[in-house]
C-alpha cells in the first residue's frame, strides 16, 4: 500500500500550457518536471562545466515534516552527460517561490534546453526533525572509525 500526500502547488503565468510534474510511468518514484523557457528563448548550456538556471513555472507549499527532492534525470545524464550539481537539491517546507533547477553540462558540447523539455524529478519525502544528544562515548561497531575506501576496491 503506497501513502498519499496532498502538496498544494500554484502555476505560475509562465507555464500555463505546461504540464504540472507527473510521473511518467506506473511505478516511478519521481515526478518529472519540465523547463517554463519561453518558447522563442531556449537556453544552451556549455559544455564542460556549464551551470544554467532554469525556471519551472510552478511554486509549492511543501508540508511540515517533509522535503521535496529534486534529483537529476538518468537519461539525460547518460545521454548527454547533464545533471544537478546539488543533487538531490532540497525544497524546504518554509519556501514559497518559484522551483527552479540548477542544471550542469558535463558533456562536450552545449546543451539547449527548450520549452517543456523534462529536466529533472521530483520526490516528496518525511523529513525527522533531529534532536543532538552530547554523549561522551558513541556506541561500539565492526567499522569503528574505518573511514575512506577502508573495505578495499
Amino acid at each position: 500500500m503506497q501513502d498519499t500526500i496532498h502538496v498544494q502547488i500554484k502555476r505560475l503565468d509562465h507555464a500555463g500550457d505546461l504540464a504540472l510534474p507527473s510521473y511518467e510511468s506506473e511505478h516511478a518514484a519521481g515526478m518529472d518536471v519540465r523547463a517554463a523557457l519561453h518558447i522563442d528563448n531556449p537556453i544552451a548550456i556549455e559544455p564542460r562545466g556549464g551551470v544554467a538556471l532554469v525556471p519551472t513555472g510552478f511554486a509549492i507549499a511543501v508540508p511540515v515534516g517533509y522535503e521535496a527532492q529534486v534529483r537529476p534525470r538518468s537519461g539525460l545524464a547518460f545521454k548527454h552527460a547533464v545533471g544537478l550539481p546539488n543533487s538531490p537539491g532540497t525544497i524546504d517546507a518554509d519556501y514559497r517561490g518559484e522551483l527552479k533547477i540548477i542544471m550542469i553540462n558535463h558533456g562536450h558540447e552545449p546543451f539547449i534546453i527548450t520549452r517543456g523539455m523534462r529536466i529533472a524529478q521530483l520526490i516528496i519525502k518525511p523529513v525527522p526533525r533531529t534532536v543532538w544528544e552530547t554523549v561522551d562515548e558513541l556506541s561500539d561497531t565492526s567499522r569503528g572509525e574505518g573511514g575512506f575506501g577502508h573495505t578495499g576496491v
